[in-house]
């Protein structure tokens, strides 16, 4: 076989394209609506959010750019997506553990939301089918006080067993609730936790607090994770915010003034501030 041979300028052309095309090729320039993804824990398990985020960029976004009354892929580029990690409720509507489409139908008073099971729609929501629901739920919309401008899907107000999913873009957010039926597997846990060789007594006093269960219960527990651990300042307070639910102030007081000493040997300033705090709110 022939060997090809270039002149010396065909040579220096071709070099001179290739080295163009390379330079073109590793360009990388910032994406107009860029992708999130974030992982929120939730209740005893999590919740993963993959979308892009477009901007406002000066443009009307409701009823113009994104439509009333029609189904909306709800970011752009690829399928917004969230993953359940276990079972779930939105807005009481029971959802299964796993990987969904979020799409939506906005309205100027409400909203349409929806999970998919179609993962790959993203901008031909034209061929967006009904069957491949797994839950709708219908959503009032809240007027926000500052405009967001980047598009941007949210997990707030995350208690032990609920959180707010917060659809926003402009001066809009959606906020879809989200629960999740834990008490009788976390009570059981508790259970089997104290029955055990180490038992988790902050754990279960700190559940029992936070659900406003039997707090003369958790008020036992707390004092026994004193005694395990007298230098966690962290515990001690707990047990002051107990007895003051308790309405046992001046046992309030006493804990919280421990508290403070502990913290302050630590060098926690955030605990000795919520100490403190508490101690005034009980001499109130």
């Amino acid at each position: 076989m022939k060997s090809l041979h270039f002149p010396p300028v065909t040579g220096v052309i071709l070099l001179a394209f290739f080295s163009f095309s390379l330079a073109h090729a590793q360009l990388k320039v910032p994406a107009a609506s860029p992708s999130q993804t974030t992982k929120q824990s939730f209740a005893l398990g999590d919740i993963t959010l993959e979308y892009s985020r477009p901007a406002v960029k000066g443009r009307i976004i409701f009823g113009d750019l994104v439509p009333y009354d029609k189904v909306w892929r709800t970011g752009a580029n690829a399928t917004s997506k969230i993953t359940f990690s276990s079972d779930v409720k939105l807005d009481g509507k029971e959802v299964k553990a796993g990987t969904y489409g979020l799409f939506t139908i906005p309205g100027k008073t409400s909203w349409e939301v929806m999970l998919s099971k179609d993962l790959t729609l993203g901008a031909n929501v034209g061929d967006y089918k009904k069957e491949n629901e797994v839950v709708r739920v219908q959503v009032k919309p809240t007027t926000l006080a500052n405009k967001v401008e980047n598009f941007t899907i949210n997990v707030a107000d995350i208690l032990p067993n609920s959180a707010v999913l917060e659809i926003m873009w402009d001066k809009i957010r959606v906020p879809v609730t989200i629960t999740a039926d834990i008490d009788q597997t976390i009570v059981a846990n508790i259970e089997a936790s104290l029955a055990s060789d180490k038992p988790a007594y902050f754990e279960a006093a700190s559940y029992y607090y936070d659900t406003n269960r039997d707090l003369k219960q958790a008020l036992g527990w707390v004092t026994k994770a004193t005694e395990q651990n007298s230098k966690a300042f962290w515990v001690m307070l707990l047990k002051a915010r107990i007895e003051l639910k308790l309405k046992e102030k001046a046992n309030a007081i006493a804990s919280a003034e421990k508290t403070v000493a502990l913290a302050t040997e630590a060098k926690n300033a955030d605990y000795v501030k919520m100490a403190n705090d508490l101690i005034a709110a009980a001499k109130k």
